[in-house]
């Protein structure tokens, strides 16, 4: 196997302090027939980490200047052959190294792939009188989207078949498609690169013809006027990918007319059409602040109409029927409430009427509006559930059987429904959607998630509480095998993530039964940065509060350790994206605690990022991490930026899986992590990276092709814990 490129322009050594000249293979020497048999192999040469150079860059900033030697790594066009090389050499560096993981690895997709349903499909949901769902085919990667008109009965009408339109990409996503009105036509935004920037299409649906309308550089937000002539799409700018403008496209026509762009840059833009379809919505939003501008749905080529005018910290969504808005709205409400505003009355708080109260021990998170009912998620002491508001009735919730477990609403198309749909699931049970009739309060099973070989009775559930640093309780949701011994001898697998006020939420692990079935623990850290805990949980997680998501996750490791859900030197973790950044932070504040590591697209590279605003999502995130030109937020920041905090201590074993086409968190952030760690840390564990070179974000886009990114995560866990921790032993 070749570990580096002859064609590698860039420093080449071992880890460690070893010779920096690399090995060089045994000379080729042409056969002698009658030399003797050979009795001893020729021993492979050793396996070399390559190393980046070091090269100063200096990164400016109104708080002075920081040497970045390993920015040089940063190719923004993706083509510069020395950056593609040294990708390329940690590839197979990783794939060399993983060799001896292989077996098991094949194992582990095999097991995966068992627990997949391959044929499985959705639950349909009617609109505009057709019954829609989604499914798909044995041995497909791609979902394919069907329409049945009336009933369900009714002949199959394939809408859009993901395997046609992705054969020959190696990376194909369909990101959203709407039916016109008229149920004539289908437009949909597809992405070949994995980088979150979509083309339109537009399909007859009668004769199948892909029209000429069409546009590039999109995000995945598209809205039909009543007319099924006109659509509104969102665009993106060009450098940073931030959705920033509103474009209107008559179908037929060459030109498209922008209908809204917006100026501040810490604002993206998205579209939807409201459940009466009188109304399509602009959606303006930062971190903290929201505003909806109306078009009439009658009139496309109107001026845009102010909902309610942005103000600082005011978060509001709203939906439109039977001649009233429903709004969710913080206003008044820390943790949102849900109220009803007679048309035209939104400027008006004394008409605004309560369908769902503010309370403190409850967050709002979405809601759900029909004639005769409005329900709600509804996040009390840390999990999520449904709360039904009827039509002139008292509001309840709706029952759950698991000690930790999630609910969710299902927004339905139809207005008129006469049952609440929503979805279920906990540690130990697969998904499930459900529907309660109002009527007669009877719940019906629509669909549980097929789970082949599994079953949930074989594996026990728990919901703790772990004691951070500052008295704070951190919520823990726990799951492992029934035959599994508690008596802290198990490998333990702890998942956390704590930012953008995005819940972890307590879902059958389908993929980490492998795990469980081999005795290990699986555990969700709900650390502050999440909303877990309502709005307050967040805000004390963000900001110049942002280290208590990193120091939460440390104590859920030292209770479960103490509590013997885990051997003290068997605890692994995971996290991505910001999650990543989860854990580059642990891994420089308590290195020991850790086996492993796995750090899925991680944003490492907090200060360098944030000071660049022409990266993707820098301007829009500073209401999260801060505004690094303040000299405040920018030492705080720095004070825990995990590439900046490398240091010279031994490290666990890691595996660093990124993305070439990454929008989100650019792929260089996890290469100058690890070529910095490469350089500093005083251990011999093992270290990986590895690049998707044909993905972005969200991995690879076929189903299968996930599975086997799952499935060398998980060998790599086995095969760090079968190997010796190259560290000093673990201090008592």
């Amino acid at each position: 196997m070749r570990i580096l490129l002859a064609t590698l322009s860039v420093a080449v050594a071992a880890c460690h302090g070893a010779s920096t000249t690399r090995p060089t293979a045994p000379p080729i020497v042409a056969p002698d027939d009658d030399a003797p048999p050979a009795t001893t192999p020729t021993p492979a040469p050793p396996v070399v980490a390559p190393v980046a150079a070091r090269r100063d860059h200096a990164v400016e900033s109104p708080s002075g200047s920081r040497n970045d030697p390993y920015y040089w790594l940063r190719d923004d066009t993706r083509s510069q052959p020395e950056v593609l090389a040294y990708l390329e050499a940690e590839n197979a560096y990783a794939a060399a190294e993983l060799a001896a993981a292989a077996p098991v690895e094949a194992t582990l997709f095999d097991e995966l792939r068992g627990r997949v349903a391959e044929d499985d499909s959705s639950v349909p949901y009617l609109d505009g009188g057709y019954w829609h769902y989604s499914r798909f085919e044995a041995g497909k990667q791609q979902p394919i989207f069907c329409r049945r008109k009336g009933v369900m009965a009714a002949p199959e009408e394939i809408v859009l078949d993901g395997n046609q339109l992705g054969a020959g990409h190696a990376y194909y996503r369909i990101g959203h498609y709407l039916i016109s009105p008229d149920n004539a036509r289908v437009a949909w935004v597809d992405d070949t690169v994995g980088r979150n920037q979509y083309v339109l299409h537009v399909k007859d649906l009668a004769t199948g013809q892909v029209l000429a309308d069409t546009a590039t550089n999109l995000s995945t937000s598209l809205a039909w006027s009543a007319d099924s002539k006109t659509l509104f799409y969102v665009a993106q700018d060009p450098i940073t990918l931030r959705d920033d403008r509103v474009l209107r496209h008559e179908l037929g026509t060459a030109t498209d007319v922008e209908v809204y762009r917006e100026a501040d840059v810490t604002y993206t833009v998205g579209l939807d059409t409201t459940k009466s379809r009188r109304y399509v919505m602009i959606e303006l939003d930062s971190t903290t602040t929201s505003e909806v501008r109306l078009i009439d749905a009658r009139r496309p080529t109107g001026k845009p109409t102010v909902f309610l005018a942005r103000t600082r910290d005011h978060e509001y969504s709203i939906d439109h029927l039977d001649g009233r808005f429903v709004m969710r709205t913080n206003a008044d409400a820390k943790n949102f409430r849900v109220v009803s505003i007679p048309e035209g009355k939104q400027r008006d708080r004394k008409a605004w009427r309560d369908v769902i109260p503010a309370r403190a021990d409850a967050l709002v998170e979405s809601f759900t509006v029909a004639t005769r009912f409005v329900a709600a998620t509804v996040r009390t002491g840390g999990l999520r559930k449904v709360q039904v508001v009827p039509a002139g009735g008292k509001a309840f919730f709706l029952d759950a059987a698991d000690p930790t477990y999630t609910m969710a609403v299902t927004d339905l198309p139809a207005a008129d429904a006469t049952a609440v749909r929503y979805t279920y699931g906990s540690m130990v049970a697969p998904t499930s959607t459900f529907e309660y009739d109002l009527a007669s309060g009877k719940r019906t099973l629509l669909r549980a998630q097929p789970v082949p070989t599994y079953d949930p009775t074989q594996y026990v559930s728990e919901y703790i509480h772990a004691t951070a640093a500052d008295g704070t309780l951190v919520p823990v949701s726990l799951v492992y095998k029934r035959t599994t011994p508690r008596d802290g001898t198990a490998p333990i697998l702890i998942y956390g993530y704590g930012s953008y006020g995005a819940s972890i939420e307590p879902r059958l692990p389908t993929s980490f039964v492998s795990l469980l079935d081999r005795g290990w623990v699986y555990a969700l850290a709900h650390v502050r940065g999440g909303q877990e805990l309502g709005r307050a949980w967040y805000e004390d997680g963000k900001l110049m509060r942002k280290r208590n998501t990193f120091t939460d996750f440390i104590a859920v490791t030292r209770h479960l350790v103490a509590e013997r859900y885990g051997a003290r030197d068997r605890v692994f973790a995971m996290g991505g994206s910001a999650g990543g950044l989860l854990m580059g932070a642990i891994v420089n504040l308590a290195p020991e605690l850790y086996r492993g590591v796995v750090a899925e697209v991680p944003f490492v590279d907090v200060m360098t990022t944030m000071l660049d605003e022409s990266i993707p999502l820098t301007t829009g995130e500073f209401d999260e991490w801060g505004n690094p030109k303040e000299p405040a937020a920018y030492q705080y920041m720095l004070s825990y930026s995990p590439y900046d905090n490398v240091a010279a201590h031994g490290y666990p074993s890691m595996y660093v899986r990124t993305g070439l086409w990454d929008s989100q968190v650019q792929y260089f952030e996890p290469a100058k992590w690890v070529a910095r760690l490469r350089a500093t840390r005083t251990d011999d564990n093992l270290l990986v990276l590895e690049t998707d070179m044909t993905s972005g974000h969200g991995g690879a886009s076929g189903r299968f092709d996930r599975l086997r990114q799952v499935a060398r995560e998980l060998a790599f866990l086995l095969h760090v814990d079968g190997r010796p921790d190259r560290r000093p032993a673990w201090p008592e």
